[in-house]
């Protein structure tokens, strides 16, 4: 490797991506070309960045496996910033092996938070803890430290383990100033924004408050019978009861709980529940058989009871009965909240992400952008979809991942 070659390795290990093209700029040889890219792809040219290092990959010859491997790494790195989530992550996996077979433990390691990093984006939180165990991270430089921290406030924030989260956070912060880096150093603050914004909004009767992240895991932990409308269940005492798939009974249970420590007409649970402007004999009817499904699955933590205008809702023993909302509440909070990270979206990763068609997705964003909180770039495939952050609020609590019930 000839003295310009290192030279623009040592400038981008130090973030220096101006200087690393100072030195490669004019040259088209395979390494150039994969520095060359690498640089764009700091400094957000990311079409120009995959262009070039798939140009590195063709130009690296057959022996070449490793360099072949690491060009790999790079445009998966692209891909998921870019959040194109339908990238082959088999692509990803064969390259990290080839890494660590030939000895090369750090980039087989940035490999592996790679991957991480792409299925805590997809809410599965199991298989990336799984994936993460594996990693070691005390050999790595401070740089690399710092993602593998970020990897780990990022899965415990999720899971609503603060203490770790913070903890994390502050190994990041000792890595990233260590590193010199200033990019990485915006990056943990920005990440550690979730734990000092509010996320979630707890109404105790009557009264609204917001939440932070350590004070709505506080809560979870508690003998309180929490209605969470973040995740369509109710919980308390270590007991959760979903109804992630009766909605219906989830907005009797809602508006019980709004309405807790006193009753909830009946007109104002037909009207909720049911979307009727008046109720009549067939919506009561309709009520009194939802209320007997909802009293049979509480009733491990609560008593839905009737009374001379409706019904309340009774926590067992003398236990507080609390709703905890979401931040901002609207049909398509959870794509505004994947959004709200900053990055450019696509419709397909979006579809990845929520679970749900790409058609539905679009008409979200279609939705989102008449009302002016989403806009997009570019055209066909290449389009892509952002948000600014919602203010003043993380948007954890939006996204669609389960949270404990313990």
């Amino acid at each position: 490797m000839d003295s310009l070659i290192t030279a623009a390795a040592r400038a981008l290990a130090a973030g220096d991506a101006l200087g690393a093209l100072n030195r490669v700029a004019l040259r088209d040889d395979a390494p150039a070309l994969a520095l060359r890219g690498i640089a764009m792809a700091q400094l957000g040219d990311l079409v120009r960045a995959k262009t070039l290092l798939r140009r590195a990959g063709r130009a690296f010859g057959p022996k070449e496996t490793l360099a072949r491997a690491r060009c790999v790494v790079a445009e998966a790195e692209i891909a998921l910033v870019s959040r194109d989530l339908g990238w082959p992550a088999r692509s990803l996996d064969a390259a990290r092996a080839t890494l660590d077979g030939h000895g090369d433990r750090l980039n087989a390691a940035h490999a592996q938070h790679l991957a991480v990093r792409r299925l805590l984006l997809l809410g599965r939180l199991d298989d990336a803890e799984h994936a993460l165990a594996a990693l070691d991270p005390a050999p790595f430089p401070p740089a690399s430290r710092v993602a593998h921290e970020l990897v780990v406030a990022g899965i415990a924030i999720r899971r609503l383990r603060t203490q770790t989260a913070h903890a994390a956070l502050a190994r990041a912060e000792r890595a990233a100033r260590e590193a010199g880096i200033p990019a990485l150093v915006a990056e943990v603050e920005s990440a550690s924004l979730a734990l000092a914004t509010p996320a979630a909004r707890l109404i105790a009767r009557g009264v609204e408050r917001p939440l932070l992240l350590e004070e709505v895991e506080a809560l979870q932990a508690s003998q309180t019978v929490v209605v969470d409308a973040c995740r369509h269940a109710v919980r308390g005492s270590g007991t959760m009861v979903s109804l992630a798939g009766r909605p219906v009974l989830f907005a009797i249970a809602r508006v019980l709980g709004e309405a807790w420590p006193g009753d909830a007409s009946r007109e104002t649970l037909v009207t909720r529940a049911f979307g009727a402007k008046r109720a009549d004999e067939s919506h009561r009817a309709r009520l009194r058989v939802e209320i007997g499904r909802l009293r049979s699955m509480l009733r491990p933590l609560a008593d839905v009871s009737a009374t001379k205008e409706g019904f309340v809702l009774l926590p067992h023993g003398s236990h507080e009965l609390v709703l905890l909302a979401r931040p901002v509440e609207e049909e398509h909070a959870a794509a505004l909240a994947f959004l709200g990270d900053g990055e450019a979206w696509s419709s397909s990763a979006l579809a990845l992400a929520l679970g749900a068609s790409q058609r539905t997705v679009q008409r979200a964003l279609d939705s989102l952008a008449a009302a002016g909180k989403a806009q997009s770039f570019g055209r066909g495939r290449a389009r892509r979809w952002l948000s600014s952050p919602v203010p003043g609020f993380t948007t954890t609590l939006l996204l669609p991942a389960p949270l404990p019930s313990e």
